[in-house]
């Protein structure tokens, strides 16, 4: 037994020795590790051939150790202290290192390594560092708007579950916002939960903004010391609505002021620079020095050219910043005299006016059947192709929709006028006799014929055309007649006639027969002087042929000879 025992004795007193010697800072290793994360800590010895077992503790703030692990070097066995915030959180290694899951910001505390042998204790510090990031930094309690020359709070910078604590910064359009008397107030203050032991960073910033500051981004930023080193997270930009005071007062007017004619509505509109804009202003008509309080709009419905001048709005409560504008109310009058329907007679005089008042020059155009006429119509003494429509338009064509028209019917009327014409055929059987006639409204013609002839054709009309037509009849007289031709309108009944001769016709029937005669007789004539001719070229003929009959007589003799020659020798 006391072979067995003694060896124990040196061995507790080593173990007295080595925990009296240990102190602080002896032998610094560091574990950096992220919360949640799991904890590696190697022993930091050379393992001894005569291990007998290896240990784990940690020190608490005053000093007194917690053993937490053992780990037998010949019996291969693994055993763990009941220390209730490493339950089921330990492990240890045959090389003895201990590794602690998920990393807890309690656990950053100095452990140590020790190995013992028969006859020595040693020991290797462990410090474990444990860190956590921080949530992405957000801006919160927002001012719904910043006001101008006025010092006021922005918003909060909050940044929760960090560990170490962390600093916050305030960036105004990417650079660094800096402490600055009654402009710039940063106050920063951090909270830690007693359970978690992590940290909330809250930095609250209030700001004196100008319009300067429009449209501009703020941002926060927390920087924090993690496994790795130092890191920075931003947060999303802010844009705040800037109000500042109205410095300027303007007035629209729609539609567009160049372009307003009697009967439209106008609406003035008036517009502060501020924000937010003023709701609410004065107007000032034409001639009335006491303003009318409207909101922003104001509409004048149905104006006259009398609502022509400058109108003005201004601040309810600072009444110098006015604004003012001129209207024209633009009008267009156009007088036609005469208008409507006018019957004149055929050479009257009918003096024309077409009178235009109007905002500005206008234009005039004249037309006549829908077709333009070069220049106003004037009628010293009126034809009948003078009659139509006519109209009078004019138009500002600077303003839209501004046209005035009047139209002038004109009726030329006129008694029925009547000339008679004749034309012979060349035939000389028949005449054609026409009868013209002028007048308005259009007469109707009507013909008479006195004595005996035959009709031709039928009667015959041209087209009416600017108060004038004919009437034609084609005649061929068996003696002396009379045509009469008739025409009657409303207004008169007009007669006129033609006589036509016969005797015309049988003189010319009688030169015919004549001329027939004469031509029979010469050809008789002729005939007989050829029959003469004809005579005496026979006679002289006979004669010659009887010396030519005698020759031929001797021939045909001479030729029967010698046929009856060659049939002799037959």
């Amino acid at each position: 037994m006391a072979s067995k025992a003694s060896p124990s004795c040196p061995l507790i007193f080593c173990l007295l020795i080595s925990a009296a010697i240990l102190r602080p800072g002896f032998g610094r290793y560091t574990v950096n590790s992220a919360y949640g994360d799991t904890i590696t800590m190697p022993c930091q010895l050379d393992v001894p051939q005569n291990l007998m077992f290896g240990k784990w503790k940690y020190e608490k703030p005053d000093g007194s150790p917690v053993f937490i692990a053992f780990r037998s070097s010949t019996k291969k066995s693994v055993q763990y202290d009941d220390v209730p915030e490493y339950k089921d959180r330990l492990n240890l290694s045959e090389n003895y290192t201990l590794s602690i899951s998920n990393a807890k910001i309690s656990d950053e505390k100095r452990f140590v390594c020790m190995l013992v042998t028969e006859d020595n204790v040693f020991e290797a510090p462990t410090i474990v560092k444990v860190f956590k990031q921080p949530s992405k930094p957000e801006i919160v309690s927002k001012a719904p708007f910043l006001e101008t020359e006025q010092l006021k709070k922005l918003g909060d910078c909050i940044s929760k579950d960090s560990y170490p604590d962390g600093n916050i910064t305030w960036y105004r359009n990417g650079k660094v916002l800096q402490p600055l008397d009654g402009a710039v107030v940063i106050i920063f203050k951090k909270e830690m939960d007693p359970v978690t032991q992590l940290y909330t960073m809250t930095s609250s910033l209030e700001y004196k903004t100008t319009k300067a500051d429009i449209q501009m981004p703020f941002t926060c930023s927390v920087t924090y010391y993690g496994p790795n080193g130092q890191k920075t997270i931003h947060s999303e930009q802010a844009v705040f609505d800037i109000y500042y005071p109205t410095e300027q007062v303007t007035i629209q007017v729609l539609p567009p002021k160049n372009a307003i004619k009697e009967g439209d509505n106008i609406t003035l509109r008036c517009m502060g620079n501020g924000n937010p804009p003023p709701e609410e202003f004065l107007f000032y008509l034409p001639g009335q020095p006491e303003g009318i309080r409207s909101s922003n709009t104001y509409t004048l419905t149905d104006v006259r050219r009398n609502a022509t001048g400058d109108y003005k709005c201004s601040l309810i409560d600072k009444k110098s910043m006015i604004a003012s504008t001129a209207i024209t109310v633009h009008y267009l009058d156009l007088s036609l005299n005469p208008s409507g329907k006018v019957t004149k007679q055929i050479g009257d005089t009918l003096p024309v006016s077409c009178t235009i008042s109007a905002s500005r020059n206008a234009t005039v155009v004249w037309m006549k059947d829908n077709i333009r006429l070069r220049s106003s119509p004037s009628f010293s003494s009126l034809h009948y192709q003078d009659a139509g429509d006519y109209v009078c338009e004019t138009a500002l064509q600077e303003v839209e929709g501004l046209k005035k028209r009047e139209s002038l019917t004109l009726v030329v009327e006129g008694k029925p006028q009547i000339k008679m014409t004749k034309k012979t055929d060349p035939s000389g059987l028949s005449k054609t006799i026409i009868c013209h006639v002028e007048g308005f409204p259009k007469p109707a013609i009507q013909w008479t014929i006195t004595g005996s002839g035959s009709v031709i054709n039928q009667t015959e009309e041209s087209p009416y055309i600017n108060g004038k037509y004919y009437s034609k009849i084609i005649i061929s007289p068996e003696e002396n007649v009379t045509l009469t031709c008739t025409a009657e309108n409303q207004l008169e009944r007009t007669v006129n006639s033609l006589n036509v001769s016969a005797n015309e016709n049988r003189e010319k029937v009688n030169d015919q027969a004549k001329l027939i005669v004469g031509i029979v007789v010469g050809l008789l004539l002729a005939a007989l002087v050829a029959g003469v001719v004809y005579w005496l070229y026979m006679k002289k003929s006979k004669t010659a042929s009887k010396h030519v009959n005698k020759d031929l007589g001797n021939m045909e003799e001479n030729k029967k000879l010698e046929e009856n020659n060659h049939k002799t020798e037959a």
